[in-house]
């Protein structure tokens, strides 16, 4: 604040430069106008002092990100929180999320090559030698291929939130450490379009294990689909979607009797499929009820008009839940039955095949899995479980058509940090044949999984 000995300074400084030439009045003028700069300063200091006392009393501003300050998309690895509790959830928000993951599994018994990173019953040599894996017993192997990456975006639009996820692992079909596709997805509101799970599976029913591929009894795949979900309120939630189309044929005895004719055969898929499904969730767990209608064909790539070819239809029903038990605990259990749905199943199985007289004919499946995750605290759990898929045979199939597969687990999983795991897993498995012939794979895994 100015005080008076500087109010006088001034006031003398005024006067002093030139009063031997200045008149009375002259003077009383030039006094007020430095009376007048004064009190402007006094006000001026005052507001400065004012904004000062005002900022030391409030907690200083954290500083907005640079994206946001300029509207660009905001960027966090690994945060996944709910989209209405996210900061700036008016802007758009890139999510990176992934793992890196080491298998060390030592197998007792043999694999098909291109599988030996995992166990599938269906992959497991019965008829030695001819069936790919054929060998010697004891195998180790160190594979990285689950490890994954993934983006998640969201999008504010005038219409809603628009969310993507594109993500890939890298288990290459073809047994290499190579980019392996597992979402494509992009939602608004109640319509969905890109690769993701099929409606007709339940991803949540998947058990606490370490095995990539998991059971052979239940319904897995990821594919391209287009989905509306009409009504979901209170834990509960209806979806229809049109999916990929796929034909998974035998030509079974044609093969044998004309092997050129029967490897034209190829699928033939005019309409897409249909499934449906109702979900319910709750604190207990949850249940769902899936079916699926489809057309399956198949036609002859050799001839000048594609016959013999056709059309059969298929279906079925996917009946899965969850029920939490005792804390943590957790009991996972599902079953599916159906008619051409092979397609669908996590392993194992065909769609169409030759039945009497070799005509063409839908494949029946059945499959079911139990699983119980057990918590032994908050850094130990175990889960134990079993699952089949078994085919009714055709006339029309051959000897080593796939008829059963088996899988079972046990494991021990620690859990260090919040974001690690690692732990030791015994997996079994099992094909048997249409002519009752089988074998059996079984190996021990240890994993150690980083995730963000």
């Amino acid at each position: 604040m100015m005080n008076r000995k500087a109010t006088l300074a001034l006031i003398c400084l005024a006067l002093g430069g030139g009063a031997k030439a200045q008149t009375n009045e002259q003077l009383k003028q030039m006094l007020d106008q430095a009376l007048k700069t004064i009190d402007d300063l006094k006000g001026r200091v005052e507001s400065l002092e004012a904004e000062r006392d005002k900022s030391k009393a409030a907690p200083p501003a954290a500083a907005a990100p640079a994206a946001a300050q300029w509207g660009a998309p905001v960027v966090s690895a690994g945060t996944r929180a709910e989209d209405a509790k996210t900061p700036d959830a008016d802007k758009a928000r890139l999510e990176i999320y992934g793992q890196v993951m080491l298998d060390s599994i030592y197998d007792f018994k043999r694999m098909n090559p291109d599988w030996n990173a995992t166990l599938r019953p269906s992959q497991i040599p019965v008829v030695c030698p001819g069936s790919p894996g054929c060998g010697r017993d004891g195998e180790w192997i160190f594979s990285a291929r689950q490890s994954s990456l993934g983006l998640r975006s969201f999008i504010p639009t005038s219409w809603g939130l628009v969310k993507t996820d594109l993500s890939f692992d890298l288990f290459g079909t073809d047994g290499s450490t190579s980019i392996h596709w597992l979402n494509i997805w992009a939602e608004l509101g109640m319509f969905g379009a890109g690769q993701t799970y099929s409606n007709f599976m339940d991803i949540d029913v998947f058990p606490n294990t370490i095995d990539y591929w998991g059971p052979a009894g239940m319904v897995f795949v990821r594919n391209p689909q287009l989905r509306i979900t009409p009504w979901s309120k209170d834990g509960m939630g209806i979806a229809i979607t049109l999916e990929a189309p796929n034909s998974a044929l035998d030509t079974g005895k044609i093969s044998e009797i004309a092997p050129e004719f029967g490897a034209g055969f190829e699928g033939w898929n005019r309409l897409p499929d249909l499934t449906g499904s109702f979900r319910y969730g709750a604190d207990w767990g949850h249940v769902k009820a899936a079916g699926i209608l489809r057309q399956v064909g198949y036609q002859n790539t050799l001839t000048p008009d594609g016959n013999p070819s056709g059309q059969k239809t298929g279906y079925g029903l996917n009946l899965t839940g969850t029920l939490k038990v005792f804390g943590k605990n957790q009991l996972n259990a599902g079953f599916v039955w159906g008619e051409a749905i092979a397609s669908y199943m996590n392993d194992g199985g065909v769609d169409l095949a030759p039945g009497e007289g070799l005509r063409a004919q839908t494949v029946q499946s059945i499959g079911w899995l139990a699983y119980y995750n057990h918590w032994w605290s908050d850094q130990w759990s175990s889960t134990i479980g079993f699952s089949q898929h078994m085919q009714d045979n055709t006339a029309g199939q051959t000897a080593t058509a796939f008829k059963r597969g088996s899988y079972g687990n046990v494991n021990l999983l620690y859990y260090p940090w919040k974001n690690v795991l690692t732990g030791l897993e015994f997996v079994w498995g099992e094909l048997e044949q249409k002519d009752g012939q089988s074998a059996t794979d079984y190996r021990l895994q240890f994993s150690t999984k980083v995730m963000f």
